[in-house]
């Protein structure tokens, strides 16, 4: 088994551990070792029975283990992932896919680093980029390109020949028709039904999605 240590320890980084509990229930192949959070009040404290080791600095601590970034604001997580690689330049990340993903591995590539969670459907000819977060129940058509640092949430649904840039996230129940391309760091909303190409830095919302107003993050 491989020592894992989740970063973050909010909803998603508790559900992380699960999904990897119920890997190991299949596979033995992960040693949670316990969370990272740079909330100083959190360090010592045990959730779901793993204890937070420390802030990132602690990566320094553990250069054999694997990393995974349980965060799902995608810039977030873009930012501390990069804080990790600068901390510890041999970092290596762990890529946690539950065995109740549905996911054709012969024609799809999954970048390092990357959550997908249960009941999520992958067809073929798709490529995720890494640290990618798939939430449960999400569907992917074929010939779909993901960048790095995408967020799914939790019933999503992209059609096939849909491009994400880098940083996009899906809000839970957004919906892209095929053939769409969405430019890096926009956020589309929860029920939003995307039918027009997206531009950059912008939130979108609605059926059909409009920006409504852009996003000033920039990393």
């Amino acid at each position: 088994m491989n020592d894992l240590i989740i970063v973050g320890s909010g909803g998603l980084g508790r559900e992380t551990a699960w999904t990897t509990e119920r890997i190991n229930e299949s596979e033995k192949k992960w040693n949670i070792l316990g969370f990272i959070d740079d909330a100083p009040e959190k360090k010592d404290k045990i959730i779901d029975g793993y204890t937070i080791l420390g802030s990132c600095d602690t990566a320094l601590k553990y250069p054999d283990a694997y990393f995974v970034c349980a965060v799902g604001k995608a810039y977030v997580r873009k930012m501390i992932v990069n804080k990790l690689k600068r901390i510890n330049p041999d970092i290596k990340f762990a890529t946690i896919i539950d065995p109740a993903a549905v996911i054709c591995t012969q024609r799809t590539h999954i970048g390092n680093g990357s959550i997908i969670c249960a009941n999520t459907y992958i067809t073929v000819d798709i490529t995720i980029g890494e640290h990618t977060y798939i939430g449960g129940n999400c569907t992917v058509g074929h010939d779909a390109k993901f960048s790095d640092f995408v967020t799914l949430y939790p019933s999503s649904s992209v059609s096939g020949n849909v491009s994400l840039g880098e940083c996009c996230e899906l809000g839970t129940g957004a919906r892209i028709i095929q053939g769409i391309s969405v430019a890096n760091n926009t956020i589309i909303g929860a029920g939003a039904a995307v039918v027009r190409d997206l531009p950059p830095y912008c939130t979108a919302v609605g059926v059909p999605a409009k920006p409504i107003k852009m996003n000033s993050v920039k990393i």
